[in-house]
């Protein structure tokens, strides 16, 4: 605050101008992975199956069923996988949170080591991880931070990572499926959809990139046209192999 109790511009403006986009990928990751895996898989799953020559109804049965074998499938490996890293957390936090209770002195110097090995003087440094350590709990989330770098009171749900994949999922997979579902026979129609689908979906990753939202774009839709490309080769090779 200025003399006369008005914030300073400046402060004012970094304040307002300096901010950071989410580089975590906490909620990014998952979402984007199960909405392209839907895409991507499904699609290729139905241009295989349409390239040997198969009825339009086998190849919407095979889509529908590929969305719901996938959507489980990702929410059951997202589940266990969030899972299974909590744990893990949670049994080295609590190594921690013992370490703190029965050598509180040798955690105190240990932290000042670190500050010490960022640039802070050893005495000061000192100061603070004892001053740090008067509250347990914010001792334990500090040295969590510091050595394990993870913040105990903000670790990912197994559920919300497992719902959120099935329902990204869903949404990626159901998109080559949605023409037939509305009375199409031809194949073209869904792969152009899929396309789209996997061009916005690249496109909505720039937002929080550095990348141009045109290349994302492409990108996306590349890797998912090569895909249905190669599968759809598949299966009117099997389709005539089995013929």
């Amino acid at each position: 605050m200025s003399e006369a109790g008005v914030s300073d511009p400046t402060h004012v403006a970094h304040r307002d101008n300096h901010t950071h986009r989410d580089v975590n990928g906490g909620w990014l990751r998952p979402a984007v992975f199960g909405a392209m895996d839907g895409l991507v898989s499904n699609l290729g799953l139905m241009t295989g199956v349409a390239g040997s020559s198969a009825a339009p109804q086998t190849i919407v049965i095979s889509g529908l069923a590929g969305l719901a074998a996938g959507a489980f499938s990702m929410a059951a490996g997202e589940y266990t996988s969030v899972a299974s890293q909590r744990e893990l957390v949670q049994a080295e936090l609590e190594v921690e949170r013992r370490e703190l209770r029965r050598s509180p002195g040798e955690e105190i110097r240990e932290l000042a080591a670190l500050y010490e090995a960022r640039g802070v003087d050893g005495d000061l440094a000192f100061q603070v991880a004892e001053q740090l350590h008067r509250d347990p709990e914010q001792a334990l989330e500090i040295h969590a931070r510091e050595e394990l770098g993870v913040d105990p009171a903000d670790l990912p749900s197994p559920t919300v990572a497992a719902v959120s994949s099935f329902f990204s999922f869903s949404l990626g997979a159901v998109l080559p499926v949605l023409p037939y579902l509305f009375g199409t026979t031809a194949l073209w129609p869904a792969v152009v959809l899929a396309l789209v689908g996997l061009f916005a979906c690249g496109a909505l990753v720039a937002r929080v990139t550095a990348r141009p939202w045109w290349f994302s774009g492409l990108r996306q839709l590349g890797l998912g046209a090569a895909a249905a490309g190669v599968t759809y080769g598949l299966g009117v090779l099997f389709g005539v192999a089995v013929g």
